[in-house]
């Protein structure tokens, strides 16, 4: 793999005004892009915001809203990932939006608990990491969680991606709402992980291994 530049948009959702998470997502490409990053993750349900009052989730944005997005992958040259809602058989779950330069539209996936990418902008196939079996394709080069995880649950959570990591050979980078975003090489060391608050974490990859940094959000 050639040198590769990935990066967690460390960022928590607490409304539902999608237009207002836009404008942030905006900000953090802007950042990545700044950083040279091919890639850009965002945590669950990043451009919606959590449940409502009555445990619904929000109603998902549709391509008009998001074209502010595609409009930034492809002008930044980055793929994006971010969190959505989508509605499956008339229901709303948890979804993956991903924003590729190299397509006209936003695509979306029903949430597989993850995602994997080939390199830069290949392709992006959803898996579900809890699998025995999970269908990782054999140029997949990173691993993607976005996550919505409190601070009670971080420890479970980054054993479970480490082992993930080191049992499939595979990166993995992941993005927490609520802190705790971190890179994981294919050995399952880990390169960086953050504390709470809003940033970005960074990885690079070179010839010598991954490099990790955390840049607050300016």
């Amino acid at each position: 793999m050639s040198q590769w530049n990935i990066a967690a948009a460390q960022y928590r959702a607490s409304h539902h005004y999608v237009d207002e998470h836009i404008t942030h997502h905006l900000r953090f490409i802007t950042a990545a892009a700044r950083q040279q990053c091919n890639v850009v993750l965002f945590p669950e349900l990043s451009l919606t915001g959590p449940s409502l009052p009555d445990g619904r989730l929000p109603a998902p944005p549709d391509h008009q809203q998001l074209a502010p997005l595609m409009d930034a992958a492809k002008s930044a040259d980055v793929s994006v990932i971010a969190g959505i809602t989508v509605e499956e058989r008339g229901q709303r779950q948890p979804g993956l939006a991903w924003f590729s330069p190299s397509q006209p539209n936003a695509i979306l996936y029903p949430h597989g608990a993850g995602a994997c990418l080939e390199n830069r902008h290949g392709g992006l196939s959803i898996v579900d990491p809890h699998s025995d079996q999970p269908n990782i394709a054999p140029d997949a080069a990173l691993f993607t969680r976005g996550m919505a995880v409190s601070e009670t649950g971080w420890s479970a959570t980054f054993s479970q991606l480490q082992r993930f990591a080191h049992r499939y050979a595979i990166a993995v980078l992941m993005a927490n709402r609520d802190g705790g975003s971190a890179l994981w090489d294919a050995r399952g060391q880990l390169i960086v992980r953050a504390d709470r608050g809003e940033l970005l974490l960074t990885g690079r990859f070179v010839e010598q291994g991954w490099q990790g940094e955390i840049i607050p959000l300016r």
